[in-house]
């Protein structure tokens, strides 16, 4: 159940970005009276599961079929409207526009009024930018209502009542577990995105931390955000600290065979006293199929017991959530209030994902990159609405922006042409647009094949 709901959240997510972006090319060229040949969500190599036109007076559909049926070529004005069975995507093809749809060649001889290719730069300039527009609008109404419905909770940076818990990539700049973060360059994060996001792409140079009552200066090396992804810390390099206090008991695992019981809380494994939960079950996974004394409390009271760790590195007992040692802040905000928070947030999203792109262009930001799989990972293997909305909104403004990149065979490669027709009053020829579409498709499909086939080796041979 758990990746496929994964999965199901990825194919739905995309499924709505793709179709408002390609409803956002559509639009505008209906705007300004082109014609739109077909539009469909989902690729139809070979087949299409649904076809639908506007034939005179009634639409006709056409299921499961090949080709579009023979009369339907009657009424070149109208849209077909199709779903397809490969769910990668989608496209709008645009009368008289050289794209992965149409080659050059296929063009005719004199441009018709009706075509994209016959349209002024500008109208041609919106109808190619539409797509992002309503993507990053999309996202926006998104996080609007997310506000309005959910609201915000989140734990403050600094009321973390155990500190926080990192990984040897801080740890090797100078952070300890159980530090308590007090400020970053003179400034008090907020919550822990706040905190990630000035340490990895914002360039900080010194957070103050209260270790054990003294407030300590940690430096921050301008390269760190690459450590972090060298290190393979994808999940961030610092969380919540919280201690191990059992929660419920397996039936049937070692921990029910020792005694152990809810409320028992770990202090030591094998006479060596840890506190953090993570310390417990890095120690548990280096200690597969062995015996290892553990010292608990239960009440106040304090006990040892022989626990077996299984051969997966556990013993059986689910924690009590760190929630639970955390005080959250909740924030709720009235419908008007909502529109400005959301909007923000958008922008702000926008501005983060900017400024990490830089990463992508460093060795260890590129061995980092992910196909559809990575994608998949972010959705819950549990359904939560807010979380799809939120993951949702975030991939709009990925989707926008990397979009809008001057790529030939993206919209910001067209949109790059266009704005040089428009300095220079001079209209590349749609032979060269076609051989730099293909060029730049080519470099995508490598691009996408490179990013997939780094998901298939962490996955298999990591």
């Amino acid at each position: 159940m758990g990746i496929g709901m994964q999965i199901l959240g990825l194919v739905a997510s995309l499924s709505l970005l793709v179709f408002v972006h390609e409803l956002g090319h559509y639009l505008f060229a209906r705007l300004f009276h082109t014609r739109v040949d077909k539009f469909y969500l989902f690729f139809n190599p070979g087949f299409s599961i649904m076809r639908m036109k506007k034939c005179g007076d009634k639409y006709q559909f056409s299921f499961f079929s090949s080709e579009s049926p023979e009369d339907w070529k009657n009424y070149p004005e109208n849209t077909e409207w199709g779903i397809g069975w490969l769910p990668l995507g989608g496209y709008c093809s645009i009368n008289g526009m050289v794209d992965e749809t149409t080659k050059a060649e296929e063009l005719s001889a004199e441009p018709q009024p009706w075509e994209f290719r016959a349209k002024p730069a500008w109208q041609r300039f919106f109808i190619i930018i539409g797509g992002v527009l309503m993507n990053f609008l999309t996202a926006l109404i998104i996080y609007v209502g997310v506000m309005y419905h959910y609201g915000v909770e989140y734990v403050p940076v600094t009321e973390a009542q155990y500190g926080l818990q990192f990984t040897e990539s801080a740890k090797n700049i100078g952070f300890q577990n159980g530090d308590k973060i007090i400020s970053v360059d003179g400034q008090v994060p907020e919550t822990m995105g706040d905190f990630a996001t000035a340490l990895l792409i914002d360039d900080v140079k010194e957070v103050l931390v209260d270790r054990d009552g003294e407030t300590v200066s940690v430096k921050i090396p301008k390269n760190f955000g690459q450590q972090v992804l060298a290190a393979g810390d994808n999940a961030g390099f610092c969380q919540f600290n919280f201690p191990f206090v059992v929660d419920l008991v397996m039936e049937d695992h070692p921990a029910a065979a020792a005694g152990m019981q809810h409320g028992d809380s770990l202090v030591a494994i094998n006479g060596e006293e840890y506190f953090s939960f993570f310390d417990y079950q890095s120690t548990f996974a280096q200690s597969k199929n062995e015996d290892v004394e553990l010292s608990f409390y239960r009440g106040d009271s304090l006990y040892q017991t022989t626990v077996h760790v299984s051969d997966e590195g556990v013993i059986g007992v689910y924690p009590v959530s760190p929630a639970s040692f955390l005080t959250s802040k909740v924030v709720k905000y009235g419908f008007f209030e909502s529109i400005p928070v959301g909007i923000d947030k958008g922008f702000e999203t926008l501005a983060t994902y900017v400024k990490q792109f830089k990463l992508v262009f460093t060795k260890e930001g590129a061995q980092q990159l992910g196909g559809f799989g990575t994608i998949g990972s972010i959705f819950p293997k549990v359904w939560d609405w807010e979380r799809f909305w939120n993951m949702t909104a975030f991939l709009g403004i990925i989707l926008a922006f990397m979009n809008i990149i001057p790529i030939p065979a993206l919209d910001g490669g067209y949109l790059l042409f266009i704005i040089v027709e428009m300095i220079t009053r001079r209209k590349p020829s749609d032979k060269f647009i076609g051989i730099a579409n293909t060029i730049g498709f080519t470099l995508l499909i490598i691009l996408l094949i490179y990013a997939n086939g780094m998901d298939i080796v962490r996955a298999f041979f990591k």
